[in-house]
């Protein structure tokens, strides 16, 4: 059980008016019944994180935090698009492909995408911030702390925590609410790598930073 001290210091970090949600690589073909990827989805999805992911962003709903979608495409032309490492051709050889307008790009359940979510498309790259529309987005709300879940704890989750570090940001990474393959490396690298730049963190912790205090001393009803 998390100390009283490091409870409220979360729950200072994780404030709903400067705080932003973002799920990385939450897609149907990433993360879907029919992933590119199915060994990452079949992790994501008997691990429990992608329901935590669901969980959290039902809480920011419910407490006005903003919440962020990353999503990666390529157009089926693969203009833009990177050539410059193993992992790109591999993935231009996937039997699904994360073709812009396709069911693959769409956020996949149980997360649900609410009207007030902003939802950021990448062709490009391996991070969700760099390139992106995200940093001046982020700048624009007003946020301080970015809570980063998602996938894969290989490359695009560090990716995001390592870019948010450096444009300023403070990163809390629930660590219960990222995956990655083979199951076995994401604690190692959250231990070894996250923890250096990130506040780790649960998602039952962060749940507990935006649960609304009862008012003290409220009048009973006669």
């Amino acid at each position: 059980m998390p100390s009283r001290e490091s409870h409220e210091r979360l729950t200072a970090l994780l404030h709903p008016a400067t705080t932003v949600l973002l799920t990385v690589e939450c897609q149907q073909g990433v993360v879907g019944s029919d992933s590119a990827l199915p060994e990452l989805a079949a992790v994501a999805r008997s691990s429990g994180v992608l329901n935590n992911i669901a969980r959290l962003v039902a809480a920011a709903h419910e407490n006005g935090v903003q919440v962020m979608h990353a999503v990666a495409e390529s157009r089926p032309d693969g203009r833009g698009g990177n050539r410059n490492a193993r992992l790109f051709r591999a993935a231009a050889r996937l039997p699904v492909q994360q073709h812009t307008g396709s069911t693959a790009v769409r956020v996949a359940p149980p997360v649900e995408v609410a009207d007030e979510d902003l939802v950021v498309r990448r062709l490009h790259g391996l991070s969700p911030l760099a390139g992106t529309d995200v940093d001046p987005l982020l700048r624009n709300l007003g946020c301080r702390t970015l809570l980063v879940t998602g996938v894969s704890a290989n490359i695009a989750i560090p990716n995001a925590v390592f870019d948010a570090v450096n444009l300023g940001y403070t990163a809390v990474v629930p660590a219960d609410a990222i995956a990655g393959v083979p199951a076995e490396y994401t604690p190692a690298m959250v231990r070894n790598t996250l923890a250096l730049v990130a506040t780790v963190t649960t998602t039952d912790a962060v749940l507990g930073a935006w649960k609304r205090p009862r008012r003290q001393g409220a009048a009973t009803p006669a």
